[in-house]
């Protein structure tokens, strides 16, 4: 196994994915690197090159369920580089992908953006495909349940483990907020602001902050048969909550804080989610009622500390509905839309308190 390398990489700036069998010599008998997974859809990526989309010195946790935060070392995300799920059984969530400093080397700017997806890579060289995809493969799924149900492992169920505890008024995270990921100080301050006035509200009132709780006992359905490329318009937080049982969730679901600043905006949809790996466990969640995940619409972090993971957010039609001819814009990037979100949270502050 060779040597951790350390890059200090920053946001934008450019790496290339060393190649499959530099990689693979980094890795322990679970096809792991401290204890991350190197998962069978990062293998063709191997050769092409990608700009640092975040650090990811700290993440949420979703094995734990806990709502801490944990420290990761010498990892970055890249940007566009997302899990297609092909070897975890389809999996739909698109999980932005951890990569070790070890698996990238630096690149100077502007010295060639990452070829198209789905391009030949330098993987394929030498026979390395097959060979190593198997070995991949193998390590990506559990022993089955006793009752024969396949469970899988990747990144999202393996992060607790390839993580350390990282307590929320531990100061150094949030100076590499600022100074290494680039975030603004008044947004790590309201992030900050919004978990202590959490904590004081849910034991006043017993909800938390904000909030987005319901009353009902039996949610509604609404099927609108929405199509990939069809405009959408989120609705309201008030229309949503009517939609949410005490728990802040319709059918299972649960409608986010992060989903709040998106309210009535208008946005496409990117497509249908179906099914998605249960991190707790590893098995094919199968998503009761139809879901849909909308383009450029991210958890920005707005309220929970400026986790770097972006996933996509998925919704419940009955949260959405048909936008007119005349409210149909460009997406925002991906970026644009976590500016704009939390811009518009930052004017709500005062409101949901």
């Amino acid at each position: 196994m060779s040597v951790v390398q350390k890059l200090d990489l920053r946001p934008g700036e450019w790496v290339e994915v060393r190649s499959a069998a530099e990689i693979l010599s980094t890795l322990d008998d679970t096809a792991s690197l401290d204890n991350l997974p190197f998962m069978p859809e990062m293998l063709p990526l191997c050769g092409r090159r990608f700009k640092v989309y975040k650090r990811a010195d700290r993440t949420c946790d979703p094995v734990s369920l806990t709502g801490l935060f944990r420290r990761m070392q010498d990892t970055v995300h890249l940007e566009t580089a997302r899990c297609d799920g092909s070897s975890h059984g389809g999996c739909q969530a698109e999980c932005l992908m951890f990569w070790k400093e070890t698996w990238l080397r630096r690149v100077p700017d502007g010295a060639g953006q990452s070829a198209p997806a789905g391009s030949r890579s330098a993987f394929e060289e030498g026979g390395l495909a097959s060979r190593d995809l198997v070995w991949l493969q193998s390590n990506a799924r559990r022993a089955p349940t006793p009752e024969g149900e396949l469970c899988y492992r990747c990144q999202a169920t393996q992060l607790h483990k390839a993580s350390g505890p990282l307590p929320f008024w531990r100061p150094t995270q949030y100076l590499r907020d600022v100074f290494t990921n680039d975030v603004p100080l008044k947004d790590v301050v309201f992030g900050l602001a919004v978990v202590i006035l959490s904590k004081f509200r849910m034991k006043l009132t017993g909800r938390p902050f904000p909030n987005i709780l319901g009353t009902l006992k039996r949610t509604p359905v609404e099927n609108l048969d929405l199509r990939v490329g069809e405009w959408v318009v989120v609705k309201s937080r008030e229309e949503i909550m009517k939609t949410l049982d005490t728990q802040g969730r319709n059918r299972g679901m649960t409608f986010e804080s992060e989903m709040i600043p998106y309210c009535g905006k208008r946005y496409r949809v990117m497509r249908r989610v179906d099914k998605i790996i249960e991190e707790t466990s590893g098995r094919i969640k199968q998503l009761s009622g139809v879901s849909v995940i909308l383009e450029n619409v991210i958890c920005a972090s707005v309220y929970r500390r400026a986790c770097p993971r972006a996933n996509y957010l998925y919704w419940r039609e009955i949260w959405l509905r048909r936008a007119e001819p005349h409210e149909q814009p460009s997406s925002e990037p991906c970026a644009a839309a976590a500016t704009c979100a939390l811009a518009h949270a930052n004017g709500r502050m005062k409101a949901d308190a």
